[in-house]
């Protein structure tokens, strides 16, 4: 019965979310129809003023044909030494309507790699696994945030899920290829960021630490600390408001960055070649955790 209510819950969700889909396929539409509109009447603005500077060339010309007429009548010699004037009037109107521009509508941008540019738009980098996160925790914004809360009286203690340390995974593990995400950290951190195996221990109490498959950085009481045994205390000059993590399968590294001021925080080496997992981990006092929608691979995993 309450696997029946938990499927009933999760199609529920999955219809909403698609649903959300829908609707941001439509205003993409919208916002898409709406530009290549304004282009157009930009276009049409351009083409009307090029049609109105057409239109006043040929009633200049018009003007000079006429000229030409009238001088053609004189008996005189004035009309050959008023030629090279007049010459020079036509051709000054003939180079003027060189510079009629005729626009057209810029169809490449509009419909160039457009499946994928929205795409791009949709993807999300990252979410959390839910079946791995302590019961304290509480994801939310379709699995991007995370924040402590009091929910956990009655969630099911499955064998992903961390019982003691209050951490949640990354849905997705990968074995080869460069991988990076960033983490808004929020106005009063108080967390752990990183990577961690797909065999660490979930329950009970461990070490949190390379040799248990943790590879990790904490920031708490306005300090930042790389998972290390002993933990190693890092210089900062101020508190970040971010942090990037990039986690290279092919060298074994993962690697910690202030993306604001792109300066390097530290790297652990010789992480294995096992499965790696992004990790999270906040406390109580602490603000949410959100996933920047931000992730790179560099090589494709196979």
């Amino acid at each position: 019965m309450k696997n029946k209510n938990q499927a009933q819950k999760t199609e529920a969700q999955i219809k909403q979310e698609f649903e959300k889909l829908h609707q941001f396929l439509r205003d993409e539409e919208a916002a898409r129809i709406a530009e290549l509109r304004d282009e157009e009447e930009q276009k049409s603005n351009i083409l009307e003023e090029s049609v109105q500077k057409i239109s006043r060339e040929l009633e200049s010309l018009s003007e000079v044909i006429q000229s030409l007429e009238r001088d053609m009548k004189v008996a005189d010699m004035s009309f050959l030494q008023g030629f090279k004037d007049t010459k020079m009037r036509i051709l000054s109107t003939l180079d003027d309507s060189k510079d009629i521009y005729l626009p057209l509508i810029d169809t490449g941008k509009h419909l160039a790699s457009l499946k994928y540019r929205v795409w791009e738009k949709m993807l999300v980098p990252l979410t959390l696994e839910p079946l791995s996160a302590h019961p304290q925790l509480s994801l939310e914004d379709e699995l991007t945030s995370v924040r402590y809360s009091f929910r956990g009286r009655h969630i099911p203690d499955n064998p992903e899920r961390f019982n003691l340390y209050v951490y949640v995974l990354g849905s997705r593990g990968h074995t080869s290829g460069t991988h990076r995400w960033e983490v808004e950290l929020g106005s009063k951190p108080n967390c752990r960021l990183g990577a961690a195996r797909g065999s660490v221990r979930r329950k009970g109490n461990f070490t949190v630490c390379p040799q248990e498959g943790f590879f990790t950085v904490s920031l708490r009481n306005r300090e930042l600390r790389a998972g290390t045994t002993p933990e190693t205390r890092l210089a900062l000059k101020r508190i970040p408001h971010r942090i990037r993590v990039v986690l290279d399968c092919d060298k074994g590294e993962v690697s910690f960055y202030d993306p604001i001021e792109m300066t390097p925080l530290f790297t652990f080496k010789n992480t294995g070649t096992e499965k790696m997992y992004p990790l999270f981990g906040i406390s109580k006092d602490s603000a949410p955790l959100r996933i920047c929608p931000v992730e790179v691979s560099v090589k494709p995993e196979y």
